[in-house]
């Protein structure tokens, strides 16, 4: 994720990421192996916190470690700088960049988030982020905890895929169209697509607890990660700001919900959301001032969405408390 304003018109994401896929066979050259690689984070990052939320629904973390970037990066890099000395302490680089370099010298395009490392050689292998949660859940079945849930469930694979191909475009792409706009015309534009899609979830969330079928799936955690982003950042930052989240009463009880499901809530850290947003992202705020709200207690209060029905985990089991050494800093959720 980079800061860029587009300097006429529409706000285009590059989309072109490195494919190479770590696989059960291993054809692209990757197998699946316990230890092997490390999944590289950052959690102010929606597309990384995807990552983070599914590696620890289906319990990968004693084979996928994790490493965690810091919440700001300049023009070349995140960087490890949570870390002491500011080199992650399993791959022993201070910038993400240098396993991206370690693969492809000179790779040209942005060093992205999420990222997964071969450790062994400290090249990376893959930083497509939409693949990456799939193939958690279908390629690493060896190595799921027992009672992980079903997240992308085959007889519903075309429906999650359709509904999160919506989600992804006008929601998850949809704020930063409107946060990276041109024009008054483009980010108008975007602005009208963006809400038309947040009343379509909204209406279809009305009747049923989760996006597809009765359980938590792949499009639940994509949209998730938008929407918990929605007021502190993408409301004010982002002119998304025809009303906030807490005042959208089903994507609000939604929320909610999702966010005292375990796996969910306590993946998110606030502070580092506003502090890259607001930091990195001079271009759109120059004093580069983080806000101190809005308040966080909301999060927590009764979401009442439990009389729609619906089994989060389905027949599986929530995941246990997160391991020592990947919770979220005390202050920093809600």
């Amino acid at each position: 994720m980079a800061a860029y304003v587009a300097e006429k018109g529409e706000f285009t994401r590059d989309a072109n990421y490195i494919t190479t896929r770590i696989t059960a066979d291993g054809r692209d050259g990757y197998p699946v192996e316990p230890g092997r690689y490390r999944l590289v984070v950052a959690r102010a990052c929606p597309w990384a916190n995807r990552t983070i939320i599914v590696r620890r629904l289906l319990g990968l973390e004693p084979v996928l470690s994790i490493g965690f970037c810091g919440p700001t990066h300049d023009e070349r890099s995140w960087t490890f700088d949570l870390d002491p000395g500011g080199v992650d302490p399993v791959l022993n680089i201070p910038r993400l960049q240098d396993a991206y370099f370690k693969r492809f010298p000179n790779y040209p395009k942005g060093i992205t988030v999420p990222a997964i490392v071969d450790v062994a050689s400290g090249a990376v292998v893959t930083n497509d982020f939409a693949q990456i949660t799939v193939d958690f859940s279908t390629e690493w079945t060896a190595y799921h905890r027992k009672g992980a849930p079903q997240l992308y469930p085959e007889a519903l694979r075309d429906q999650i895929d359709e509904v999160s191909k919506r989600v992804y475009t006008e929601i998850n792409n949809g704020v930063y169209r409107c946060g990276f706009a041109g024009s008054q015309q483009a980010y108008d534009a975007a602005y009208d697509r963006l809400f038309t899609a947040l009343d379509w979830v909204s209406d279809r969330l009305a009747v049923q607890r989760y996006l597809v079928g009765d359980t938590i799936t792949e499009a639940d955690v994509r949209l998730f990660t938008t929407l918990v982003r929605f007021d502190p950042v993408y409301h004010g930052h982002f002119k998304c700001n025809r009303c906030t989240l807490s005042e959208m009463s089903v994507l609000w009880a939604y929320a909610r919900d999702l966010f005292q499901t375990p796996g969910f809530g306590d993946t998110v850290d606030f502070t580092q959301i506003k502090q890259h947003y607001y930091i990195v992202h001079a271009d759109i705020n120059p004093t580069r001032i983080v806000p101190k709200g809005p308040e966080l207690a909301g999060w927590l209060t009764p979401h009442g969405r439990e009389a729609l029905g619906g089994r989060p985990f389905g027949d599986g089991t929530p995941p246990g408390p997160p391991v020592r050494g990947e919770r979220v800093p005390a202050g920093h959720g809600a």
